[in-house]
């Protein structure tokens, strides 16, 4: 069965976009050792997951040529891995390798986690994120906490009821960034 990971940046008052819905703050803390980390997590597979918005944001930017310049490597799993979007808006999914599914949001990742495959990762898509969260159907939150306080901004679960976790893993790295992995305790 596939797991169903959320990667996510956070500042460290607990916002994962700020007060204007941006997450450039979260790229503020770039180097060698973050880089690398980033360029292994690329190597994971699976199906990559987004709501309209972070769709339409990573869209904008990994099939350019300034994408394959600064992070070859990552910009090539991004635009070849397959993609879900899932938006109720969005008329067609243009990128490379990506499937838009319109309705039923927790019958289809239902179905996804069901069926025979590599696993899928969520990024930002904060209204998701929470709505699978109150389905019980995140395996995984992988977090990364950055050394910024935003003061406003919008949490990944919002409306969420208590849902206790355990820590599986943490690295920190010379940037500040503080990487946090935990799965649900039931």
């Amino acid at each position: 069965m596939p797991k169903l990971i959320v990667f996510n940046h956070i500042s460290l008052d607990g916002y994962f976009v700020d007060a204007n819905n941006q997450m450039s703050w979260a790229k503020n803390h770039v180097d060698d050792e973050w880089n690398s980390f980033v360029t292994e997590n690329a190597k994971g597979g699976g199906v990559l997951l987004f709501g309209r918005v972070t769709y339409q944001m990573m869209a904008s930017f990994w099939p350019t040529e300034a994408a394959s310049q600064s992070m070859p490597e990552v910009a090539m799993q991004m635009n070849n891995l397959p993609k879900v979007v899932f938006s109720r808006t969005l008329d067609q999914a243009t990128w490379n390798n990506t499937r838009l599914i319109k309705n039923n949001l927790i019958d289809e990742v239902k179905k996804m986690k069901a069926g025979d495959g590599e696993g899928m990762a969520l990024m930002g898509s904060g209204t998701i994120v929470s709505q699978l969260t109150q389905a019980n159907l995140i395996d995984e939150f992988q977090v990364v906490v950055n050394p910024v306080i935003l003061g406003k901004g919008r949490t990944m679960f919002e409306g969420d009821d208590l849902k206790q976790l355990r820590l599986t893993k943490t690295r920190t790295f010379k940037n500040g960034n503080v990487f946090v992995s935990y799965e649900p305790t039931s």
